[in-house]
């Protein structure tokens, strides 16, 4: 599976919603899985959107195709957009799916790693990360993608904020000191995301 991160500064809040409606016709597109996201917690201007593919064959088929014609509602009312793709490495928690409609917020956190830690940064998140936070209350499902460069995502989705709250102020801090975080992460970067409804696909 492939995940596509999507971070937009938005420029004209009311045109931006309008048109990411029009995202939905993303359904029936081969290959298309599901996309959600939201408005940034801590920066209100700021847009993230998540979406998910079967394969980059189809997802470049997308590209190709039907893209740029969905995109245009859109075109103005944003600036400095980034994209990022992953290759979806394993699930955190069993069994995921693309689905938002349950969550009440996403957390990830952008992570590039040393190169010489790659290994065991995989190897923690599987070991420690994950099932700390598969066993927190409230925490639906995530995923683990990598990119080319060190590069990986780690996206959550929570039922509540005030359930990601309590595993942050009460876990967080513990695991990254026994994960040994700090030794394998060059530069990290996140966000938590408060999901827009009418922005699922």
């Amino acid at each position: 599976m492939l995940v596509k991160w999507i971070r937009c500064t938005v420029v004209d809040r009311r045109g931006f919603e309008r048109g990411q409606r029009k995202w939905a016709g993303l359904l029936g597109e081969p290959g298309f899985r599901g996309q959600g996201g939201g408005w940034s917690r801590g920066r209100p201007h700021v847009a993230h959107l998540f979406g998910f593919w079967e394969s980059r064959a189809f997802y470049d088929s997308f590209m190709a195709r039907s893209h740029d014609r969905l995109a245009a509602s859109q075109v103005g009312t944003y600036k400095d957009i980034q994209v990022r793709l992953f290759e979806h490495r394993f699930d955190v928690k069993v069994g995921f799916r693309p689905q938002f409609s349950d969550a009440d917020v996403v957390r990830f956190a952008h992570c590039r790693i040393r190169a010489d830690r790659v290994e065991h940064f995989t190897h923690m998140q599987e070991k420690v990360w994950n099932p700390a936070m598969a066993g927190s209350p409230g925490m639906l499902r995530g995923v683990f993608g990598e990119a080319p460069g060190q590069e990986f995502l780690v996206l959550s989705m929570w039922n509540s904020e005030a359930e990601h709250g309590k595993y942050r102020t009460e876990r967080v801090e513990r695991l990254a000191l026994r994960a040994q975080t700090e030794a394998d992460v060059a530069a990290i970067a996140g966000d938590i995301v408060a999901i827009e409804p009418s922005w699922t696909v």
